[in-house]
């Protein structure tokens, strides 16, 4: 039996450039309800972030959004939040990342700006402290996470990733591919090993 049941998606509150990203968004989200999980997200209704809800709301899924207060009238309306199953509104972005991490059993990466690459970067942060063995995905929508995974590369490398195998995040290169991964990664005896760092799917 599968221990996902809440998948987490960091990504932009933007759209980004062209219509590929905002199509993955909602891909991704009707994938998610689909398969009978939650989504857990950062809660806001623009860009990236609000075509992860739509594609989840879309298919009958649940939906948790978790957003800081400060953020409620800029990345959200107070009639789109009021659609979500389940709304968490936190005092700051620090209480926001925790309860987003509390709340989900995988984590996924979509393209997304400098807070989506803050946030993915600190979940790898907490694996490789050994403080969690979650799935982590690079959702790699048109080669987006590409220089990412080169820094991640290099800095192996050069000897400043001492504990590569807690630290095995997986990248796929499409929306529907994501929630299969995870499924599969998530399979008693996947978890762990000493594989190379990076695995590609």
């Amino acid at each position: 039996m599968s221990t996902i049941r809440s998948i987490c998606v960091y990504c932009g509150s933007s759209p980004g450039r062209g219509e590929v990203y905002l199509e993955a968004g909602r891909l991704l989200g009707r994938s998610i309800a689909s398969s009978g999980l939650r989504l857990v997200y950062g809660g806001g209704t623009k860009g990236i972030m609000g075509a992860v809800a739509a594609g989840a709301r879309g298919a009958g899924g649940k939906v948790m959004g978790i957003i800081p207060r400060f953020l409620m009238n800029t990345e959200a309306t107070e009639s789109a939040l009021a659609r979500l199953d389940e709304l968490v509104v936190t005092e700051d972005m620090h209480e926001r990342k925790h309860r987003m991490f509390e709340e989900s059993d995988a984590f996924v990466a979509l393209p997304g700006g400098i807070g989506t690459v803050e946030e993915i970067v600190e979940i790898m942060t907490w694996a490789q402290l050994g403080r969690h063995r979650k799935p982590i995905v690079y959702g790699n929508i048109d080669g987006f996470w590409n220089p990412m995974l080169k820094l991640i590369d290099h800095m192996r490398a050069e000897g400043f990733v001492h504990t590569a195998h807690l630290v095995q995040p997986l990248v796929v290169d499409t929306a529907e591919g994501i929630v299969p991964a995870i499924l599969e990664a998530a399979e008693p005896g996947r978890a762990g090993g000493d594989s190379a760092v990076i695995e590609r799917l």
